[in-house]
């Protein structure tokens, strides 16, 4: 996994972020979902070094970046302080203004990165989410069954941390899966480089603290952007799993019209798992809206 890529770990404040940088041409931002790491990009990350000067990185919380106690209100685990690490990274690299990919809890990072820091990001591509407001505004009975963690996580410590520590390895290969693809759409190597990372000190408190800044300050956040009219102003695709839930129970385009001023997007043929299920989708995808003059 990622030949030709070195390692790296970047201190900003009081915290560490680990990730992997490669390839040569225009900065590219990766930021990957939960309960994973930067690992998920592993299928695409070679080909896109091609065209790109690729930077995986794990969010704070995750992987092999630090993983700090939570506050009261979970601010240091609000996706701002999340976009903050991401922007400090690519500066500490040299990329004042990049372009930026995100899945799940990584595309949650990245609309508030786009938003805190407008000037950052070239374009962005967002996969598999729609809006964190929209979809607590939404909650349904089916969402709710199908995405219970995201109400088990946000409960208060350390219930669903005991939980989780009792077998990460366990979180892992339920929660992934239980999807669509079941676990034959990942590679083991992948799987058992989420479940070490999982059973690390702390691990499971900061992906709680993850979900409960989603349902409070992060809101709070999206609220007041809402309030005020600010809008995403880069060019944005969405993608999404034709047999996911966002599918399913949400408009992912009109979600994303609605607060962001250019959106394009379609369903890919695959589950949540994007960056695993449908890499060559996604990397046909990547090129031609990121370099869209490159391709025929």
């Amino acid at each position: 996994m990622f030949e030709g890529f070195r390692s790296f770990d970047i201190a900003h404040n009081d915290i560490r972020l680990h990730g992997r940088i490669g390839g040569s041409g225009p900065p590219l931002l990766l930021l990957h979902g939960h309960p994973q790491t930067h690992v998920i990009w592993h299928r695409l990350a070679e080909p896109l070094a091609s065209r790109f000067t690729v930077v995986a990185a794990d969010l704070r919380g995750y992987g092999d970046s630090s993983k700090p106690p939570g506050e009261a209100d979970h601010a240091n685990y609000s996706k701002r302080a999340m976009a903050d690490d991401q922007v400090a990274v690519m500066r500490a690299l040299g990329f004042e203004r990049f372009f930026l990919c995100g899945h799940d809890r990584g595309g949650r990072v990245a609309h508030r990165l786009v938003m805190d820091h407008p000037g950052a990001v070239e374009k962005l591509m967002l996969l598999d989410i729609a809006p964190t407001l929209a979809m607590y505004e939404q909650t349904d009975r089916t969402f709710a069954t199908a995405y219970f963690h995201w109400f088990f996580l946000i409960q208060p410590a350390p219930l669903p941390e005991t939980l989780i520590e009792a077998s990460p390895a366990d979180y892992i290969t339920r929660t992934m899966g239980g999807r669509h693809a079941s676990l034959d759409a990942f590679d083991p190597a992948a799987i058992a480089e989420y479940q070490r990372c999982l059973a690390q000190p702390g691990a499971a408190h900061a992906l709680c603290e993850d979900y409960r800044a989603s349902h409070a300050i992060d809101l709070e956040h999206d609220r007041a952007d809402r309030q005020a009219g600010r809008r995403i102003t880069c060019p944005v695709s969405v993608l999404w799993g034709r047999h996911g839930i966002i599918e399913r129970c949400f408009d992912p385009l009109l979600e994303w019209r609605a607060v962001a001023e250019r959106v394009e997007g379609e369903a890919l043929p695959c589950g949540h798992y994007i960056p695993e299920e449908a890499p060559e989708a996604l990397l046909d995808r990547l090129f031609r809206f990121l370099l869209p003059d490159d391709c025929p």
